[in-house]
C-alpha cells in the first residue's frame, strides 16, 4: 500500500550565451522505477534532442546540446513515497573498515569538497571521545546544525567543507560536504545525496529549492542524515547520490549561460485512480519562483 503521493517537478529557464552542452541530474533515482505517475522525462522548449545516461551511482543524468538562445528545462510528475521519517537506529553500529563492503570504500576518502584530510585533526578532537556508530554520527550532525548558519548568501560554487567549517556559514550542500568530511575523517563512509525535500509536515519555508543531504554506512546500512535540519523529515525523494556535489551537480554546462528562472514543487497529494493523477499534472502548478541563484550549477567551460 502506497503511504503518500508526491507532485515533484520543476522549470528552470537559461538564456545560452553560447551553444552550450549540458548534463542535467534532475530525474528521481533509478530506486524509482515503477513508482512515478506520469512521466519523469525532462521536457525542454524548443524540443531538442536528449540523451539518457545512468552513470556508476545510478544516478538518472540526461544530456543535450541547446543553441544560443531562450531554453527551458521543465518535469512534472508524482512520485510514491513510503511517507515514513527518515529511519532512525540509535544501536547501529560503526564497521572495522576491514568488513566494510567493498562498494563502500570509496566513500572514505578525501574528495573534491569534501576534504577529510585536511580536517581530521580537527575532526578527532571534536568526536574522538564520542561512543562510535550512531551516537559519534549524530553528534557530528548536531555540530554542523549548529555550526554553520544557513544563507542563499553564502553558498558559491567552489565552497569546499574545510571553507565552511572556517567561514561558519553555507547554504544546504555545505551542511552536507561539512558532515561527509567530519564522518570520512573519523572512518564512517559517507556520501552525498541531493533531491525533492519539500515543506511536508513542517511550516512553509518559502519558495520551493532541491535539497542537499548525507547517507551515512552503520548497522549494514545506508542512513540519511540532514545537517540542515537535524531532525527526521518527510517526503525525502532522492534524485543524485555520490562522493560529493560534482558528482551530485544538478547542472553541468560545457558553454555559457545565464538563469533567468528557477521554481522547484514537492507536494502531497490525495490518493486518486491514475487516470484523476494524470489530470491533476495537466494543471500547472502556481508556485513561486526562487529569486536567488540556487548553488547546484557547475560551469565546466565557457
Amino acid at each position: 500500500m502506497v503511504a503518500m503521493l508526491i507532485r515533484i517537478g520543476f522549470e528552470i529557464g537559461l538564456t545560452c550565451r553560447t551553444e552550450t552542452t549540458l548534463i542535467l541530474a534532475l530525474s528521481p533515482h533509478t530506486s524509482y522505477a515503477g513508482r512515478v505517475v506520469g512521466s519523469d522525462r525532462l521536457r525542454t522548449s524548443p524540443d531538442l534532442q536528449t540523451q539518457d545516461i545512468v552513470d556508476p551511482f545510478g544516478n538518472r543524468l540526461t544530456r543535450l546540446k541547446a543553441p544560443p538562445g531562450e531554453l527551458t528545462l521543465a518535469s512534472d510528475c508524482i512520485v510514491e513515497n513510503d511517507g515514513a521519517p527518515d529511519p532512525f537506529d540509535w544501536n547501529a553500529r560503526q564497521h572495522d573498515i576491514i568488513d566494510l563492503p567493498p562498494e563502500t570504500l570509496p566513500f572514505l576518502t578525501a574528495s573534491r569538497y569534501c576534504e577529510s584530510d585536511a580536517i581530521r585533526d580537527e575532526a578527532w578532537a571534536l568526536f574522538g571521545t564520542s561512543p562510535p556508530g550512531w551516537a559519534r554520527v549524530q553528534a557530528i550532525s548536531n555540530f554542523v546544525h549548529n555550526h554553520l548558519t544557513f544563507g542563499y548568501g553564502f553558498g558559491r560554487p567552489t565552497k569546499t567543507a574545510a571553507d565552511a567549517l572556517r567561514e561558519k556559514t553555507g547554504v544546504c550542500r555545505d551542511f552536507a560536504h561539512l558532515m561527509i568530511a567530519l564522518c570520512r575523517a573519523m572512518s564512517i563512509p559517507a556520501r552525498y545525496a541531493s533531491g525533492y525535500l519539500g515543506d511536508i509536515g513542517v511550516p512553509p519555508s518559502g519558495p520551493g529549492d532541491f535539497s542537499a543531504w548525507t547517507e551515512v554506512y552503520l548497522g549494514g546500512r545506508w542512513y540519511t542524515f540532514d545537517a540542515r535540519h537535524n531532525t527526521p523529515r518527510i517526503g525525502r525523494v532522492l534524485m543524485v547520490h555520490g562522493r560529493d556535489a560534482a558528482d551530485g551537480a544538478m547542472m553541468t554546462s560545457y558553454g555559457a549561460y545565464d538563469l533567468t528562472a528557477f521554481k522547484v514543487w514537492t507536494d502531497e497529494v490525495e490518493p486518486a485512480s491514475d487516470a484523476a493523477l494524470v489530470d491533476l499534472l495537466r494543471q500547472r502548478p502556481d508556485v513561486p519562483a526562487l529569486t536567488l541563484a540556487p548553488v547546484g550549477a557547475v560551469h565546466v567551460s565557457t
